[in-house]
């Protein structure tokens, strides 16, 4: 069985879009930055403090934990605190390329296809970066969009599979990284530790 360590309806139809069956168990990590501590490292240990959070309550499963973060100018941008909060990133991605990395944690005890049994525990932590390139904002579209309430539980204040899509002019890497699951990274970890549902 794979669980889910959030609560994310964007990670859930990405992997049900993939035929990846699961459970979903959310966490309430606080997601504070270290002091000095890079994007790439903070997205990746939220991943894993939340999967090993799971997993404590789900010790003979997989869990699976993310965490998805947008960069710029050095500066992490998580989910906005306010309305206010999201115009401002708004502003500081307007007209920019801006990095989006999402960290992955899987946890669980190998399971080996040859002999269906499980073995050796694992915590397998990993990252994706896509770049993504968005046109500038009018003062109106940022007042209009923040309107919407659609930025204010995404990282970085927008959702680009959703009304932000408009003023999204290129993406290099990963879609659904962007969106908040580095898929086909998921899915090759998934089938590394022995678990792979092509047959579904």
């Amino acid at each position: 069985m794979l669980v889910l360590a959030s609560a994310s309806p964007r990670r859930q139809e990405i992997l049900r879009n993939a035929g990846i069956p699961f459970v979903v168990q959310p966490t309430d990590i606080p997601e504070v930055p270290e002091d000095r501590e890079v994007p790439r490292t903070f997205a990746e240990r939220m991943a894993r403090e939340k999967a090993l959070a799971v997993f404590r309550q789900w010790p003979n499963d997989f869990v699976l934990g993310a965490d998805t973060i947008v960069v710029v100018d050095a500066e992490i941008l998580g989910k906005p605190r306010d309305a206010a909060h999201a115009a401002r990133m708004l502003r500081l991605l307007s007209g920019r390329r801006h990095q989006v990395t999402t960290g992955v944690c899987l946890v669980g005890q190998e399971l080996r296809p040859e002999k269906r049994k499980l073995e050796t525990g694992f915590k397998d932590v990993r990252s994706a970066t896509t770049l993504v390139t968005m046109e500038v904002l009018s003062d109106e579209d940022i007042r209009s969009y923040v309107s919407t309430g659609e930025p204010m539980d995404k990282a970085g204040a927008y959702a680009i599979q959703g009304r932000a899509s408009r003023w999204i002019s290129r993406i290099e890497g990963d879609y659904f990284n962007v969106v908040g699951l580095p898929m086909s990274l998921v899915y090759k970890m998934l089938r590394e530790h022995g678990m792979d549902w092509t047959e579904t």
